[in-house]
């Protein structure tokens, strides 16, 4: 089954920024070596290893530059190679690992650990955030920018305690950052106010607090109350405000409200943007009538909002206000999802079923199979300045992969390759499967098999 070079896919859709065409492409060790739009000399049918594409779509590997893979210091929800599994398995090359691990990446020794751990566990390329800390803040000055896609910014609380917001210290980093700053926007103060509200309606008082010690539960119904969109509204706006009069680089992530929508430029080309949005497929899928239904399962940070936000969000995506879309994957053991709003740990798995849910969104008539390219491939390495990736390119590296865009499938427990063993879209059924994914010219992946041998690369960075 797996090989490491001398690949040719043969008479696949090719989806390039250009257009999709039939067409073949070889694999010569890491790279992209020859496309075919026509005949095929016999010599390289002769000399390479022949898959037969005919039924499928070639496109680039999914770049997820959003992703919580928990290593180090929260193994038993996930690891590296459990969830690079998951991430091959959904069509996922590249990925972009948060701060908020146990210890939290906010220093130059805590970024070097994570990635030696990648480099040799990881079955997909990679890279990883910095976080702010205001005791270690020079690491940021001296952050290798070839290296390090961002500095994270938690400017709402969530998942690992990293929450910033002391004024100063946001003030200094978006004068002085060199590098991209992310953020997760919501505005505490906001929540604290309604929290304190539903506190009051539920249990008069009898809670110490978000996260509080009683056994008694605020229903998940109201996690969208609590994170409301005005809390989003009200950070990411004085968020842009910031980076606006600093002139920094600013990606807003995982945006949820229809409100939001209205802050970002639809009207220049991405690169010529300074402040840009990212889109989850979460968010394009689920709305806050699936609480009754899934409950704690799709409870996230910020939380999934209304039907007419999620539309919005759609639209936001088809026109450009929304840049790019990554997975936010969030791994957390099930019994860590029980309880309400106060208990149920904040985060879904997502990697492995990010792409199949885009894609069968795009069956659905919600958007084409090219923007699901140009959002999460094409766009994540234009905005990043990846190196030679994102792209079906002669010369680029050769991070592929090959969809079956008419093979439906139930999703089950027993197919979710990320450790925790449960997925969000459990009972949906998706039509398009991953057959192939390429890592570097490797086959690390092939209908429901995983090749462990290979590793992915650390992804450089162009200034």
């Amino acid at each position: 089954m797996m090989g490491t070079k001398g690949y040719l896919i043969h008479n696949a859709k090719i989806f390039t920024e250009k257009s999709a065409f039939r067409g073949s492409l070889r694999i010569e060790g890491e790279l992209i070596a020859e496309i075919f739009k026509g005949e095929i000399p016999d010599y390289v049918l002769k000399n390479n290893v022949v898959i037969d594409a005919s039924e499928l779509w070639l496109m680039p590997g999914i770049i997820d530059t959003h992703v919580h893979f928990r290593q180090p210091g929260m193994t038993q929800k996930a690891d590296i190679v459990s969830e690079t599994k998951a991430a091959a398995a959904g069509g996922v090359t590249s990925f972009f690992d948060m701060p908020n691990t146990i210890p939290q990446t906010t220093n130059r020794a805590a970024w070097e650990e994570k990635c030696r751990l990648a480099s040799e566990q990881s079955l997909i390329n990679y890279a990883c955030y910095i976080g702010l800390n205001a005791d270690e803040k020079e690491t940021v000055l001296h952050a290798d920018t070839s290296k390090i896609p961002g500095v994270k910014l938690f400017l709402g609380s969530s998942t690992g305690n990293m929450l910033t917001n002391d004024k100063p210290l946001l003030e200094w980093l978006f004068a002085e950052s060199p590098l991209l700053i992310m953020t997760h926007c919501e505005d505490n103060a906001i929540i604290q106010r309604n929290l304190t509200a539903l506190q009051d309606q539920f249990f008069a008082h009898s809670f110490e607090g978000y996260g509080g010690g009683s056994e008694a539960d605020i229903p998940i119904r109201n996690h969208p109350l609590i994170r409301s969109a005005e809390a989003c509204y009200k950070s990411t706006a004085e968020t842009i405000e910031l980076a606006l009069r600093h002139k920094t680089r600013l990606h807003v992530a995982h945006i949820t409200t229809a409100i939001e929508t209205a802050l970002f430029d639809n009207t220049k080309s991405l690169a010529e943007k300074q402040i840009t949005a990212e889109g989850c497929p979460h968010y394009f899928w689920f709305d806050d009538s699936d609480y009754d239904r899934l409950g704690t399962r799709i409870k996230c940070n910020p939380a999934i909002k209304s039907a007419s936000d999620r539309k919005a969000l759609i639209q936001a995506l088809i026109t450009n206000r929304l840049d790019t879309v990554a997975s936010d994957h969030a791994p957390h053991l099930l019994q860590e999802k029980e309880g309400g709003c106060l208990k149920a740990a904040s985060g879904m798995p997502l990697i492995q079923y990010a792409l199949p849910a885009m894609l069968q969104l795009s069956k659905n008539g919600v958007f084409t199979v090219e923007k699901v390219v140009e959002k999460m491939c094409h766009a994540p390495a234009t905005l990043f300045k990846i190196n030679k990736r994102g792209y079906i390119r002669k010369g680029y590296f050769a991070d592929l992969i090959l969809v079956n865009p008419n093979a439906p499938y139930v999703v089950t427990s027993d197919a979710v390759m990320s450790k925790c063993g449960w997925s969000p879209f459990e009972g949906e059924t998706f039509n398009a499967r991953i057959t192939h994914t390429f890592v570097n010219g490797n086959l690390v992946y092939e209908n429901g098999k995983i090749n462990t041998d290979s590793k992915g690369s650390a992804l450089q960075f162009n200034a």
